[in-house]
């Protein structure tokens, strides 16, 4: 309890902090007290919103719209004012310098008004930019559907799969989906790139199986000739709401089972099957939820039983830390490795071939697109859906497409 309440102050600090500083850039600008006092009071509101949906929520709801909605508000107005607080903050260490320096001279330096101006301007200026992003992002971004396509090739493909082509979606978070329209349009981008195989690595729903039952018609329009399979994600475990008992936690766990069937998809629950085509066949291995710090039920050995070393083999494993861990330097040797969990956390910077940069990073190693090592490929697919955060700020929602090549 202890821990909670000291978080909680040091969260109100440093609010508290962005917020003085953010007034002040207002305050030094603008003159109008009107204009000063309706900051303020959207400030309070984002707020008071915030923490009254936090505290009227039941767990036992999950994650409601409401709250999607109230963190989103908080997001698209926060970020911006941290664009803010840098330069005012370093424009403050100046002037006390500048006080310092006046205080141990003889002259006398005064701090410039006009500086102090210039400052504030071109803060504001600055934090219009994420301001304008986030709105973008939860208006038009989440629905901002991007198809990336990679060829890879390698020596032991059998000739037969020199072609084959893989759609690979993830992280669908049915649960948050407000607009069918937009989500259809999804579907139809899938279904165009006429893929042999589709491929989708987990979180089928945000915790109840109930929220894909707006979404059953829609998903199973979903086409591929040599088959659709599925693996679980940590979210369709029903770990983060609380339940009457046991027993609805588990009946609710086979319902989103049972989803994967009514889709349309094979769901392998540590578990692998053949592909086969004129005669040759590669492994497509599902394993169940394995992450660093998330739930632990992915057995590699359960799901590659009875497979060859030699054998061509797709893992599907929903968390990109498993890959780390266990994969990429098994002897086993996995060839290609699909994932996605991270979302690139739905906002960062990408400008391709050249920089990309998100919050992901800081706690995945591979956090967003392909990775190569030693010949063995891991794709971090950003996501179909959106969790949380109900928008997408430079890190667009994803379809992947593969092409598997004979070197």
């Amino acid at each position: 309890m202890l821990r909670l309440i000291f978080s909680f102050l040091v969260v109100a600090v440093v609010f508290f902090f962005v917020e003085f500083y953010a007034f002040q850039a207002i305050k030094t600008v603008l003159k109008n007290k009107l204009i000063r006092r309706c900051w303020v009071l959207v400030g309070v509101m984002v707020y008071a919103n915030l923490f009254y949906v936090m505290f009227t929520t039941p767990r036992s709801m999950g994650q409601t719209s409401q709250m999607q909605w109230a963190i989103g508000l908080l997001l698209t107005t926060l970020i911006p004012k941290l664009f803010i607080v840098l330069p005012m903050f370093v424009e403050d260490i100046v002037r006390v310098f500048q006080k310092m320096i006046s205080y141990m001279s003889s002259g006398e330096t005064k701090p410039l008004a006009s500086r102090r101006k210039f400052i504030s301007q071109f803060a504001l200026g600055l934090a219009a930019i994420p301001f304008a992003s986030f709105l973008y992002g939860v208006i038009k971004g989440k629905h901002n559907y991007k198809v990336l396509k990679y060829q890879l090739s390698f020596k032991d493909l059998p000739e037969a799969f020199d072609g084959f082509t893989i759609t690979q979606i993830s992280d669908i978070h049915s649960g948050s989906f407000t607009n069918k329209e937009k989500i259809e349009y999804g579907v139809d981008m899938i279904n165009a790139q006429q893929s042999d195989m589709i491929l989708f690595t987990g979180d089928l729903v945000n915790n109840k199986a109930e929220e894909m039952d707006d979404w059953i018609a829609v998903f199973e329009k979903l086409q591929a000739p040599s088959g659709k399979y599925s693996v679980l994600g940590n979210h369709d475990y029903g770990d983060y709401i609380d339940w009457e008992s046991d027993v609805d936690k588990q009946d609710n766990f086979q319902a989103v089972k049972d989803v994967h069937p009514k889709i349309g998809f094979d769901l392998l629950c540590n578990e692998h099957r053949y592909i086969e085509k004129k005669g040759q066949k590669i492994a497509l291995i599902g394993a169940e939820n394995w992450g660093n710090g998330f739930k632990k039920e992915g057995d590699l050995a359960l799901a590659t039983k009875n497979i060859k070393e030699e054998d061509f083999k797709i893992l599907m494993t929903h968390d990109p830390s498993h890959w780390d861990a266990q994969v990429k330097e098994s002897a086993f040797n996995y060839h290609l490795t699909l994932s996605g969990h991270t979302h690139g956390l739905q906002m960062g910077i990408e400008i391709p071939g050249f920089f990309r940069w998100s919050p992901s990073q800081y706690a995945y190693k591979q956090w967003a697109g392909l990775y190569e090592e030693a010949g063995r490929f891991l794709n971090v697919n950003r996501g179909f859906g959106y969790h949380a955060f109900p928008g997408r700020v430079g890190i667009w929602p994803e379809v992947t497409v593969i092409e598997l090549k004979k070197a």
